[in-house]
């Protein structure tokens, strides 16, 4: 027997099944050789939600939850955060390694010429009436776009794949910008300045009725604000097989063109339980409102009436690594801005929950949701803006998932099983007429 190995014992049968571990995992294909004789298909696993199921094998990103780790291609995010840019990070991930100084101008020139989307789609946001939530409207014209580049669907080819993720690592902030736009109802949709970078084209297009940006007047944003979005970017950049990275993955494994995987992916996004906790969060502090109301929300906290926004994660059993960088990034961003109103209250909540017995024990730790939507109010984000300005960053992470999987011979066609707990055969009553 293989010490990479375990053994199986079946007392229903009183068989034993030696199982050769892949990568220091038990292979869930291998438990269908274990069956009774009136068993067809073997044993197969319950794993509700997928919490301890390995759906891929992956280079791009390390998580440990016990530690509070998280490393793309195996940097530390606190280095990447620090030091690093959006577009140097998403070449890192896409191609594992940090690109040389040529390659991350050459990179970031591909990258901002593609910042546009063809004038015959501006329709699609105008279309929508103002007050539209921007998350429907940026995973809408994501997936219409898909019509518009055909040659998208040619996921086999490696070179087509490469130009569909430089395109769509344009396309996605300048749709996220006008996304907003057409939420605040305006009508004009500016183009990109190719002469800027990523991060300040972003701002422009988002905050600029003709030109100017947040904290920059009319030229380009003040640049602790623009370096401030560009490592938010960054700390949303991948996070392992998240609830949207799977729905890549998964719809991206029937060949489906990436426009239309990445907005499956972005409307998995949309949800409160993923990226729209932030918004969540902010809107808890603003339910709160001050220090002297937290005792009391704690209390219902606790009795089950309510949820604490912004607290614990499904993989850090510790301090969220991104959330200790976020806090930096906010007393950064406050310095140019103005404190926000929110913060005593949030920093008072922080305190409460992190010296209260029953968080505590629950491990219940400040995510990397609970300061990034005061900075992105701060910086003049609307709440409703929180999640599109989460899929801007994680597209990078997306994409990267997403050409993994293609290069990937194991992979298949997501399929999982189930367990059929309905009505066995039933006929249909004879004398039963149709209404």
């Amino acid at each position: 027997m293989s010490p990479d190995s375990v053994t199986i014992t079946d007392h229903r049968t009183g068989k034993s099944y030696d199982v050769e571990l892949v990568d220091g995992a038990l292979p869930a294909i291998s438990l269908r050789q274990i069956k009774t004789p009136e068993d067809d298909f073997g044993l197969m696993t319950y794993d509700p939600a997928f919490s301890n199921t390995a759906s891929c094998k992956s280079r791009i990103t390390f998580i440990d939850g016990g530690q509070g780790v998280l490393r793309y291609r195996g940097y530390p995010i606190e280095q990447l955060a620090g030091r690093s840019t959006f577009l140097e990070v998403a070449y890192l991930l896409l191609d594992g390694e940090l690109p040389t100084d040529d390659q991350l101008r050459s990179w970031s020139a591909s990258v901002v010429q593609q910042f546009g989307i063809p004038s015959e789609y501006k329709a699609l946001f105008r279309a929508f009436p103002p007050k539209s939530h921007p998350m429907g409207v940026f995973i809408s014209a994501v997936a219409g776009l898909s019509t518009g580049f055909p040659d998208a669907k040619s996921v086999r080819e490696p070179a087509e794949r490469r130009q569909q993720i430089v395109r769509l690592l344009g396309v996605v902030p300048v749709a996220a910008a006008y996304a907003l736009r057409a939420f605040q109802g305006a009508t004009s949709l500016p183009d990109a300045d190719p002469s800027l970078g990523y991060v300040d084209n972003f701002l422009r297009l988002c905050f600029a009725a003709g030109g100017g940006a947040p904290g920059g007047g009319a030229g380009e944003p003040h640049p602790v604000l623009q370096r401030a979005m560009d490592a938010l970017f960054v700390l949303h950049a991948d996070h392992e097989q998240n609830c949207s990275t799977s729905a890549m993955r998964n719809v991206g494994s029937s060949l489906s063109d990436p426009f239309s995987s990445l907005a499956a992916a972005a409307a998995a996004l949309y949800g409160p339980l993923h990226g729209g906790a932030n918004e969540a969060v902010l809107r808890m502090l603003t339910a709160i409102r001050t220090r002297d109301a937290i005792p009391e929300f704690i209390d219902r906290v606790k009795s089950g009436k309510t949820r604490l926004m912004g607290f614990g994660h499904r993989v850090y059993k510790n301090y969220d690594p991104r959330a200790k960088i976020i806090k930096k990034l906010a007393d950064e961003v406050f310095a140019v801005q103005g404190t926000n109103p929110l913060l005593e209250t949030a920093q008072a909540l922080e305190k409460v929950a992190l010296e209260d017995e029953y968080f505590v024990e629950r491990k219940l730790y400040p995510n990397v949701d609970f300061y990034s939507g005061l900075i992105y109010q701060s910086i003049g984000f609307p709440v409703e803006m929180f999640p599109v300005l989460f899929a801007v960053g994680r597209a990078a992470g997306w994409l990267a998932q997403w050409n993994e999987l293609i290069g990937d011979e194991e992979q298949r066609i997501a399929r999982p099983r189930q367990i059929y707990l309905g009505p066995a055969r039933r006929d249909y009553p004879a004398q039963r007429t149709s209404r």
